[in-house]
């Protein structure tokens, strides 16, 4: 990813986060968290964090069709805290090519993991068929107050 994909990734992840999460928390509390995570300024930020790893899916024009942030705490602990397709890529097999973009990059730490708000059966479903089980339960991040995520963690293969 680079400074030139921030408004286009920004775009991106404020639609999705509202399409997603919507139906779950309610479209104020939706937009309000991702007015306020998902910012310019933010984005750009996490460019130059040497402990996160951005990604992008791009389609043959150049636009963005993907996107996905890691990140390694100060223990070696790698999370994947986000990851966002266009809709109109659902079923082309794009978010399983940048999860597994992320994957690669993280080769050699034993194991990745992610947060999941309790209700998007969809993402957990998904990160289930890809390896994830469920190994925690607690009240969410995010700003998304009285909800529950589910944490859930992928071991990575060490060769």
């Amino acid at each position: 990813m680079t400074e030139q994909d921030v408004p286009s990734v920004s775009l991106l992840i404020g639609e999705s986060w509202r399409r997603t999460y919507s139906p779950i928390m309610g479209a104020e509390t939706a937009a309000r968290i991702s007015d306020e995570d998902h910012t310019l300024q933010r984005i750009a930020a996490e460019l130059t964090d040497t402990n996160k790893m951005s990604f992008v899916a791009e389609r043959p024009d150049g636009s963005i069709a993907g996107y996905a942030m890691a990140k390694m705490n100060g223990a070696g602990d790698v999370m994947l805290d986000r990851l966002h397709i266009d809709q109109s890529e659902y079923g082309t097999g794009l978010t399983a090519n940048i999860l597994h973009a992320v994957f690669a990059a993280h080769s050699g730490i034993p194991s990745i993991a992610l947060e999941v708000l309790e209700g998007n059966d969809r993402a957990m479903a998904f990160y289930r068929k890809h390896g994830s089980e469920v190994v925690d339960r607690r009240a969410a991040s995010h700003g998304a107050e009285g909800h529950a995520s589910l944490i859930m963690r992928k071991l990575l293969s060490r060769a």
